[in-house]
This record gives C-alpha cells, structure tokens and sequence, in this order.
C-alpha cells in the first residue's frame, strides 16, 4: 500500500487517512516521575554525606535535567495511546530525499527521523520531499517520531520560558512588528484577498465553500453572537488588517481598533476609506497596555490574547472589563493546545513558537481560560469549538500557498516558502485531529444587573 495522494483544492475539509494515536497522557505516569525527580536528588544527599538542608538546593538543580531526561525517554519507549494502525510501512526513502550525508547515516530505512530534526534539515535544504507536503505529514508516523529533542529542549529553556516570563513591551513590539509588517504581500499569498488571519467558519459541509465565504460566515456569527447593532461603541483588540472593523463600520457600529503593527493600521485605514466607513473607523496603532480608557457597549479579542501571554492574561482580561459597559459584551476567539496531549502537540506547539507566533504562549487548555475570565469578574454565556473550521480555514490558507509557490521563492526565497508550506500543511492536520483547538467564547460582567434574557433567541451552534 503506497502514500494517498489528494486532490486539495475540492475537498471542503481534509481528508483523513491515518487515524493514528501517539504516545501521550493517557499512559504518563505522574508518581514515576515524582519519584525520580525527589529520589535523585536524595541519593545525591545520601550518598555524598551531605546535610539534608541541602536536598531542596539539590532537587531545584536536578529538576529540569530530570524532566528532559525522563520525557525524551518516555516519548521513546511508552506505548502511544492506541495501537497504530493503517499505515503504509514504507522506509523513509519513499517519503523523503536525505541530502546531508551525516543525517542520511543516522536516518534510513526503517529508522525513523524525529520530526524536528526534518523539519529544521528541511527549512535548511538538507532534505527534500517526494510528495505534496500535507499528503507527506498525513503518513508522518510511518517515517517520523514525536520526541523532544536536544534543540528544543534548548529553545524551551533559553528563549520560551525567558519570554514567558518577560513580556516586556519591547519584546512583544518587536515580536509583533517583525511578524505582521514582514510584507502585506506575503500574507496576501495564503490569506487571499480578504486578509484575515484567523478560523472562518464552515456553513455547508456539502461543498468547498471559498475562503471568502468562510470568513464572511465567520464574521456575521461573530457580530450576531455579539448582538452587535447600529450606533454601538465597538473595541477590536488585535484588529489585523481590519476586516473585522470594517464589517462593524458597515452594520453601523462606531469602531476603534488596535493593533501594534505599523503596516497592519495603515492597511486597517486604507481599508475603512475604500469601503465608505471611514469615518466609522479609528485605528490606533499601539500596544494594548495604553489603549485609552473609555467605554465600549461591545469589545472583541480574536486570537491576539495568546499575545499577552500567561503571566500577563489576568492583568489583560481586568483591562478589559474596565473597558466594557456594565451591560455589555465580549467576544474572545482564542486557540490552545488540549489537555489530553499527546507529544506531537508540544512538537508542534515548539516550532509555532519559533517559527510562526513568536511570543503566544498563552495558548493553554479551555479550563485555564474559563479559570482567568471567571477571577476577573466575568461570566462566561456560551462556548463554541470551532476547531475543525479552522483546520478547514488553514487548508485553504495552504492551497493559495502553493499556487503562489514561484512568487513567494522569488521575493522571500526558498526558506520562507518552505516554513509556510510545513506550518500550513501541519496545522491542517493539528487542528483537524484536535492537538491544538480554537474556542469562541462570549463573556459578561458577572452583575446581578445584567440582561442575560437577551440571549434566549441566540443561534446555539458554530
């Protein structure tokens, strides 16, 4: 049985072809690692002659050798979480040309490459593809293993954690800048016309619905969950290139939006004058911490708040309802990783943070945010996983990029195309199977005031 090859420019969802579970959770064993972890650092004590006031000294030490140590080893031996099955049982050879010769004596056959390591050869033209890529990564367990390895262990401590902790206004400006002003052009290459870097929403499963028609559905659900209406004072945090904004303008909403990235306002404004809003339309080009301090009937957050990172989110969300009228609502459309992990999520969860969202570690599970809006004085009024709409939005997003293969080489060259190509054609898959996930929340002050009966009419349903 050879490699599945798909047409994808006809399906609205990508096919799957391997349901394949790997090594995760289910079967990770919290007291063995417990175990291990205050164990070492007691047969140290022991056996050295030490004083036992030093076994806390030494437990801190030993803690993060110890975690790599015992997640590589158990990515490596633990049975995955079902037996895999279906698949292809090809050698590497058939999936991938190895250019470098000391990779290709580590890598052949059976043997199979972790996939950091094909990812990194890969951006680096060590390695070649036989195939289309997302149909490459749909086998990816039969040539491919999900280990953490030495470089991203390395990235994990020395530049996820430092900014996790940090989060300075420099380093997110710079963060963002470098990201979203790299060149409209480039993003115009996936995105298509309508610039929106977020999940649309699928309507009719039935038929390839355009990217134009998803975001579109997208945007008149969010407006509608917002119960946005004429003459509203409506905040965009994190406005992208304004579609959003642009679509409030239009229903008759008075808009300000926010966005740090220089070339992301001036599109946003361009925008709001080509379509006859401008005057409905107010962009502030700045970082989130000094928007204004004024009152919105109506404030929407889409897939920025992983911006603000872990440490920051409770600071964020208090912002935020310092902004909102006491009767009013928000709309947060926020992605993370499940709960339920399995170790190819933290292997691509690693590469978005190096390569694609440089600074969004506040991605976590669905508990932790309901946790945040909740401490913050909110109450959450409805919750929707759209997960598997944006595994079809990236799929599109992947298609354009491919039919825009030669312009995209000839402007930012080889490496750029090839990082979007691997992220694109990935996250299809990660958020098809569930690895990562996007939730639409809508949210209230918590006051007794409240008209909670305007939701009764509501749709209930993404």
């Amino acid at each position: 049985m050879g490699v599945l090859k798909q047409d994808h420019t006809k399906h609205t969802f990508a096919p799957k072809v391997h349901l394949v579970e790997g090594v995760g959770n289910e079967f990770f064993s919290k007291s063995l690692f417990a175990g291990i972890a205050l164990g070492l650092p007691l047969a140290i004590v022991l056996l050295s002659g030490l004083s036992f006031n030093w076994f806390p000294v030494i437990a801190l030490l030993t803690f993060v050798p110890v975690f790599a140590v015992f997640n590589i080893t158990y990515a490596n031996v633990a049975d995955p979480i079902r037996p895999q099955r279906g698949l292809a049982g090809l050698p590497l050879e058939e999936y991938i040309t190895i250019k470098d010769i000391s990779l290709k004596k580590s890598y052949n056959g059976k043997n199979k490459i972790p996939m950091e390591t094909f990812f990194e050869a890969y951006f680096a033209e060590k390695i070649d593809i036989k195939m289309d890529m997302l149909d490459l990564l749909e086998a990816r367990h039969d040539w491919a293993k999900f280990v953490i390895t030495i470089s991203q262990a390395k990235f994990f401590l020395t530049q996820w954690i430092p900014e996790t902790l940090w989060h300075s206004r420099k380093q997110d400006e710079d963060q963002v800048r470098d990201h979203y002003d790299r060149g409209d052009d480039f993003y115009e290459a996936f995105l298509g016309d309508t610039m929106v870097y977020t999940s649309g929403i699928v309507l009719d499963p039935k038929r390839r619905e355009t990217l134009e028609e998803i975001q579109q559905n997208k945007l008149d659900l969010l407006t509608s969950k917002l119960l946005l209406k004429k003459g509203d004072k409506f905040l965009d945090i994190g406005c992208g290139w304004g579609a959003l904004a642009v679509d409030a303008a239009k229903k008759g909403a008075n808009v300000t939006g926010v966005t740090i990235a220089r070339k992301q306002a001036k599109y946003c404004e361009d925008r709001a004058e080509r379509n006859g809003v401008g005057k409905n339309v107010r962009i502030l080009c700045m970082d989130y911490r000094d928007m204004p301090i004024e009152k919105f009937d109506k404030i929407s957050c889409v897939e920025m708040s992983e911006h603000v990172g872990i440490l920051r989110y409770q600071t964020f969300l208090r912002q935020l309802r310092e902004l909102l009228d006491d009767d009013g609502i928000v709309f947060m459309q926020i992605a993370g990783l499940r709960r339920a992990w399995q170790y190819e999520d933290f292997v691509w969860g690693l590469f978005m943070a190096k390569y694609i969202f440089p600074g969004a570690d506040a991605s976590p599970p669905l508990n932790w945010v309901i946790e945040q809006f909740e401490r913050a004085g909110f109450e959450i009024q409805s919750v929707d996983n759209i997960g598997v709409h944006y595994s079809a939005t990236i799929y599109r997003w992947y298609t354009n990029w491919l039919k825009n293969k030669a312009v995209i080489k000839k402007k930012y060259g080889e490496r750029w195309f090839r990082i979007w190509e691997f992220f694109l054609a990935y996250s299809t898959i990660i958020a098809r199977q569930g690895s990562a996930t996007c939730y639409q929340l809508i949210a209230h002050k918590n006051l007794n005031a409240v008209d909670r009966t305007r939701y009764v009419s509501r749709r209930l349903y993404a």
